[in-house]
């Protein structure tokens, strides 16, 4: 039985049996959400202060980092977290990383990435991003970070409060396809756009 197949539950499951490890693997919502919205609004005050760049130029330059995210959000939810359990080693990865979230996908405390490697990874594309594109870092990061801010929020929202009567609540009816009637399609949270480019998108029958 793969990690996807096995009944879901509103419990929850222990990941380590080392105390500050398993510690790690939770947080509060409002935890990594702050600490990436705090990031982002440094690094792309730094851009206004410090860069030649035009108004205009910064806000596309986020606005294109926030469509990558999307994008990168979309792919590791699709090929990394889903990838095939085809080994040992790949079972025990994929349920760490997030076939325990299709069993539990009420805990709250598992909804958002831990701080720790929150911190750690956005300090890891900061390093990488301006190896690459140099400054423009500044302006192209914040907007990766704030798509993943309210990534977080979104799939957060999702799963603990109910569908709105308006256009968002097709967000759930697509995360919930995913989680409960189809986990190989709607790979995407935030935003639809990358599920219906790659062919990945619910078909209509599943809503009933």
């Amino acid at each position: 039985m793969s990690a996807l197949e096995r009944p879901l539950s509103a419990g929850t499951e222990r990941l380590f049996n080392n105390y500050f490890l398993e510690k790690l693997t939770r947080s509060h919502i409002s935890v990594p959400v702050t600490l990436f919205f705090i990031y982002a609004f440094v690094l792309f005050a730094i851009n206004l202060i410090d860069s030649t760049l035009s108004t205009a130029t910064s806000i596309i330059l986020f606005l294109l980092g926030w469509l990558t995210f999307s994008w990168v959000e979309y792919l590791v939810h699709r090929y990394v977290f889903h990838l095939p359990t085809t080994t040992k080693a790949r079972k025990k990865f994929q349920h760490t990383m997030h076939g325990v979230h299709h069993h539990y996908p009420k805990d709250k405390d598992r909804l958002a990435m831990p701080p720790v490697l929150s911190i750690a990874i956005a300090t890891v594309l900061l390093l990488l991003l301006r190896l690459i594109i140099g400054d423009l870092v500044f302006a192209f990061l914040p907007g990766f970070l704030v798509g993943y801010a309210f990534y977080l929020l979104i799939h957060y929202v999702v799963h603990i409060h109910k569908a709105p009567k308006n256009f968002f609540r097709y967000l759930w009816i697509n995360h919930s396809i995913h989680h409960y009637k189809d986990g190989a399609i709607v790979f995407g949270v935030s935003s639809p756009l990358w599920d219906h480019i790659y062919g990945t998108m619910r078909r209509r029958e599943l809503e009933s």
